[in-house]
Parts: structure tokens; sequence; C-alpha cells
């Protein structure tokens, strides 16, 4: 029953491209007018053909992690462009849409992310072994969307790219306070006390990024200017002259940005400025993702400029700045994705298949998202008075603001 209706419903489904499924009875079918990506994967149990039917999102990651899902070629991200530009182009069946809908009303709950909750969320991602991020992260363990200004950049030199254009952004001199929320394993902290004199006060959730944070400032020689704290943003009572908060903002959830930023309004200084780095959705609001919110970011949540906006506006903060990235966490995916395949025997020593599979699938679906889905990065450059930032970008690009100031005056 399960094959003939999983049949029907990818029969309705595919209309551009083609897929062929081999399923466990032997039989094999090829679906979809072809012209465009061609993908084929073989279902090797009973039981991911019926999960495939009644929970397919969360199916499609689970059966791959558990070896139920063969892919041919290894070809993983072409069969899940596949499979979200079909879902894209409508046919799935009718209980999807209220699924979805369902699932979209939950977030408050689901997200409601109170410090304990945090603490355990963050643990299940960061909290295993350093090691493991070693592997496939830059010399600096950066694990956020690089910055490439160039497409030929090494993943070093675009991390480094990325710390330099927000580090332009907050405007930095000698001696100002700053704070990093969600500070990881410490490599913003670092470039910012060492190229730039300031005093940084780091505060993470996880052990294991604070343990690794202060063995590098201590090693760096940076103790005399970096503070790395285990504690909850929210906690805080200090006046900060700059805030930064990288990749941080995705594990806050829907019910706690009001109280983000405006934690973010009252820890900043009045002539402060806070940058802040996070993933976002170039469209309407969307459920977490089902596989990556139990698998991978438990209370992690995608935010939308309508998310965020009206929490900024009630913060009392002003919007001085919203830059866009497009097309830069595609290419940093990537370089992660061949680094962690390049690894595989020395991952192979710390884990099991199953979470190798898990890892695979999750660092190519992210890259899928970025390069087809609508996922971008937002940068917020906010501040408590209008005047703390330039009324120009022309102080990020000084070399094109001096070259159109030189053309002027000819």
């Amino acid at each position: 029953m399960w094959q003939k209706i999983l049949h029907r419903t990818i029969e309705r489904v595919m209309t551009w491209g083609q897929l062929t499924v081999n399923y466990p009875d032997g039989s094999r079918v090829v679906y979809g007018p072809g012209g465009g990506i061609v993908a084929e994967a073989t279902l090797k149990t009973p039981q991911i053909v019926s999960a495939l039917c009644r929970k397919p999102i969360l199916a499609v990651g689970e059966g791959y992690m558990n070896g139920e899902i063969e892919v041919e070629g290894d070809k993983l991200f072409e069969l899940l462009t596949l499979l979200v530009r079909n879902q894209r182009r409508g046919g799935m069946p009718f209980w999807f849409g209220a699924w979805m809908t369902s699932r979209r009303m939950m977030r408050g709950f689901v997200q409601r992310n109170n410090p304990l909750k945090s603490i355990r969320n963050v643990a299940h991602h960061y909290d295993i072994s350093d090691d493991f991020y070693r592997l496939f992260l830059d010399t600096d363990m950066q694990y956020s969307c690089a910055y490439f200004p160039r497409p030929d950049m090494t993943l070093e030199e675009a991390q480094e790219a990325k710390k330099a254009h927000i580090a332009a952004k907050l405007r930095l001199k000698p001696g100002l306070r700053v704070l990093d929320i969600g500070c990881g394993w410490g490599g913003m902290a670092l470039t910012l006390a060492r190229d730039y004199g300031v005093h940084v006060t780091g505060v993470t959730l996880s052990k294991n990024q604070l343990a690794t944070a202060k063995a590098r400032a201590t090693e760096a020689g940076l103790d005399h200017l970096i503070d790395f704290r285990l504690c909850d943003y929210r906690t805080l009572n200090e006046t900060f002259d700059r805030i930064v908060s990288v990749g941080m903002l995705e594990h806050v959830g829907l019910p706690q940005f009001d109280t983000y930023f405006s934690k973010t309004h009252d820890l900043l200084a009045e002539d402060g400025i806070a940058l802040i780095h996070t993933i976002g959705r170039v469209a309407p609001p969307s459920p977490t993702n089902p596989w990556i919110e139990k698998y991978i970011f438990p209370g992690g949540y995608i935010p939308t400029l309508s998310d965020l906006t009206p929490s900024i506006e009630k913060s009392g903060l002003w919007t001085a700045d919203i830059e866009v990235w497009r097309g830069q966490y595609g290419p940093t995916l990537h370089h992660w994705a061949e680094r962690f395949e390049t690894a595989l025997p020395e991952v192979r020593k710390m884990y099991d298949e199953r979470f190798i599979r898990m890892w695979r699938f999750y660092l190519v679906a992210c890259e899928m998202a970025f390069e087809d889905q609508s996922q971008a990065v937002f940068h917020f450059q906010l501040s408590r008075g209008q005047h703390a930032v330039p009324l120009t970008r022309d102080y990020l690009y000084p070399a094109t603001a001096d070259a159109q100031s030189a053309r002027a005056a000819e």
C-alpha cells in the first residue's frame, strides 16, 4: 500500500527533471519529463517507503542517515535540489500544506528557548569534540558564513575578509569595550583584540568552546584584553561601546527576539554600535526544517526581516544599515563539505558511519538551501543614536571612495 501511495505522490510532484527510484521489491521507476537535473535513489526497506509517505521531509534525512536511502553516484546535492525544486512547483499531497501551517503556528511553542533549554540546545551541537570541528573549519575555527569578495579566495582568506568587514562596521579604536555574544571558539574576539586593541568580553553557553577560547587567548598572550565567560547574555548588566554577534541569533528563537534586541539596547553605550550577523530568509516566515531541528540545531530558527524588524523597532535601536549577503554561505559550506570528505579517515576514528552520513547530509542540505532556496545572511548595524555611524558606506570601501573623489575633481 505504502509503495503505491509513494509512487502516485512522486508521479504527481515530479514536473521537472528526472528521478529514478529503485524500490525494495526490485522495481525501478523513472519519474519526471527530464530536461533538468537527473538523480537516482534506492529505497532499501519497506519502512523507509512508509516513512516517506507519512513524514517526507524528516524521512529523507533520516533515511539517508540510517542507510535506508542510497544515492547513485553520491549525487546528494543534485537529489536534494531536484526534490526541492519540484516541491516548490506544487503537486504535494493536500495534507502537506496543512502540516506546514500547523508547524508554522507551533514555532512559538517549540522555540521557547529559556536559559536552561538554551544550554541543552547549545551542548547538543557544540559540545562534541573540538578536534572534529578542526578537521573542516578554517584555522581560526570560524563556524559561520565567510565573505568572498573574490571567488578564488581560500576559506582562510574569506573568513579573514568576513572579520575585517565586520570590524570596519564596528568602527573600532583602541581601548573600546566590546561584547561578543555567542563567541564560539574565540576567533572573532582574538582578532579584534589583537588587530584593533579593544577589550573584548566573550560569552558562550558551550563548555567546550569556552575552554578552547580561553586556551587560545592565553597562548596568544591576549589574556589582558579578553574575558571569556560561560554565561547567558540575558544575565549581563554592563555597558559596552560595541556589541558583535555572529551566527548566534539563529539560536535565539522567535519568542526571544524582543528580549534579544531589548538587551542589546540596554547593554550598548549611548554612542555605541552593534553588528548582528545572522542567517536569514528572504521570503515569508517558514518553520525550521524538521530534520535540522531534530538532529542538528534543536530550538533553532532562521528569521525573516518581518520576524526581526518589529523587535528592533520596539527596542529603541536605530537600524543604521542592513546588508544582505547573497551567494556567500553556499561556497562556505562547499569548502566545509570538501574538507569533511577529505578528513573522513580521521572522522571515522571518532564517530560511526551514521554520524558521518548525518553530517554529510547536514552540510550538503545547507549548501543546497543557500544556493537554491530563500536563504541569505543579514547584517544589522544598530546604534542608540542615528549619528553613531557614518552617513554613507564610503568608510567601508575607502579605495573606491578615493577613486570617485579623484574623478569628480577632474
